[in-house]
């Protein structure tokens, strides 16, 4: 009988995330000048909260409403993971990009029936859009503040020559907050050419045309791409008006 799974699931599973977690760690120890610890407590922490979550959407995935109020929880994570990576002082406006960008890409799903008010679905779909905002979020916030920090001199001859202090640093780490963009547009770029994801490889595993897994893909690929650009307009917004990052220049 046909496997029903991509990988093989033996035993040999355990030794091989062992493995592949020492090589992470040896890796950013030596190569990369870091700690053991970041890579193990990742790699522990993924094996936890994957069984729990194996256990919660079993059972969640059976009421839409308790799966809507499960990915409120994957929100609130999100936004404390997204905020401290950003401005650990002001976290919680962390919240602000990633409803902005899950919200509006979710209402069309659910208004033109792609989506349906189905546990399963939400949970899958809303999940990747909550980590895509986040992700975004994260790497635009962390790189626009930089950019503010290293171009400081030129937000302050901005603001010389008239510019308010929001437009100016606008001016500056506009085009920075698209550096947030890239993997997923990289990722929408080259499916099929570089890489088969995994919504696609598991709905053709399961069974699934792959014409329709193909349209599926497309779907999530594309309102990823929706969540990420709205997600980074906002943060920009955030680190322009100077609620992200030094307020006072």
């Amino acid at each position: 009988m046909q496997s029903s799974t991509l990988l093989g699931l033996g035993p040999g599973v355990i030794l091989a995330v062992v493995l592949l977690a020492v090589l992470a760690a040896a890796v950013h120890r030596w190569a990369l000048d870091g700690g053991w610890a970041p890579p193990h407590t990742a790699s522990a922490r993924a094996v936890g909260q994957l069984a729990v979550v194996a256990l919660l959407v079993s059972q969640l995935g059976r009421n839409p409403w308790l799966a809507l109020l499960f990915a409120l929880a994957m929100f609130a994570v999100a936004v404390l993971t997204a905020g401290r990576r950003v401005d650990a002082s002001r976290w919680w406006w962390a919240a602000a990009p990633i409803a902005a960008g899950v919200v509006p890409a979710a209402v069309i799903l659910l208004a033109t029936g792609v989506l349906p008010f189905d546990g399963l679905a939400l949970i899958a779909l809303l999940g990747q859009q909550v980590g895509g905002a986040m992700t975004t979020t994260g790497v635009a916030g962390r790189r626009i503040l930089a950019e503010l920090a290293l171009r400081r001199g030129e937000v302050e001859a901005a603001v010389a020559l008239g510019f308010e202090w929001s437009p100016a640093r606008l001016l500056i780490a506009q085009h920075t907050a698209r550096e947030g963009l890239l993997p997923i547009l990289d990722q929408t770029r080259t499916v099929g050419t570089v890489t088969l994801p995994g919504a696609f490889v598991g709905m053709v595993l399961g069974g699934a045309d792959p014409i329709e897994a193909a349209i599926v893909q497309l779907v999530v690929l594309v309102s990823l791409v929706a969540v990420g650009s709205i997600a980074a307009a906002v943060a920009l917004r955030l680190c322009a008006a100077g609620i992200w990052g030094n307020r006072n220049s």
